[in-house]
């Protein structure tokens, strides 16, 4: 199983349709709900055409020190993506601010790693916007 986090905790995944990996979209939109899974190679750029049509897209981290979902992530959000953008994998706690910053919604997170790392860990970054760099700096 696994689990998602948000700003306000834990929940379980709502998410009900299947995932679609991208070279393996299908050809129409008639479908109920559209998700596409990103490994972390992937070129979000490939998706531009079809951007309007996904509902969820869950991109990959292999490892924790694997920063490109990040910059898919972003891109994403630069190409238009307005659904659910969600993180998936190997990702920690201490990541979850930048997550949020660079567009991720959510982050999917196995139940090992939920009992390694509680939620009042991942809420402790939920205030994203206030923890940031530049922002320590200022001060």
């Amino acid at each position: 199983m696994s689990v998602i986090v948000t700003d306000t905790g834990f929940a379980p995944d709502d998410w009900e349709h299947d995932f679609h990996p991208q070279s393996a979209l299908p050809e129409s939109a008639d479908v109920p709900a559209l998700a596409v899974d990103l490994q972390s190679d992937a070129n979000p750029e490939a998706l531009a055409e079809r951007i309007s049509e996904i509902d969820l897209i869950r991109v990959n981290f292999p490892s924790f020190s694997d920063g490109r979902g990040f910059t898919i992530a972003r891109r994403l959000r630069q190409l238009g993506f307005a659904g659910r953008l969600r993180a998936h994998g190997h990702v920690i706690a201490d990541q979850y601010a930048m997550a949020r910053r660079v567009g991720f919604d959510e982050v999917e997170i196995t139940d090992e790693l939920a009992e390694r790392q509680p939620q009042d860990q991942w809420r402790a970054r939920a205030d994203w916007r206030a923890h940031d760099y530049q922002a320590r700096l200022r001060a």
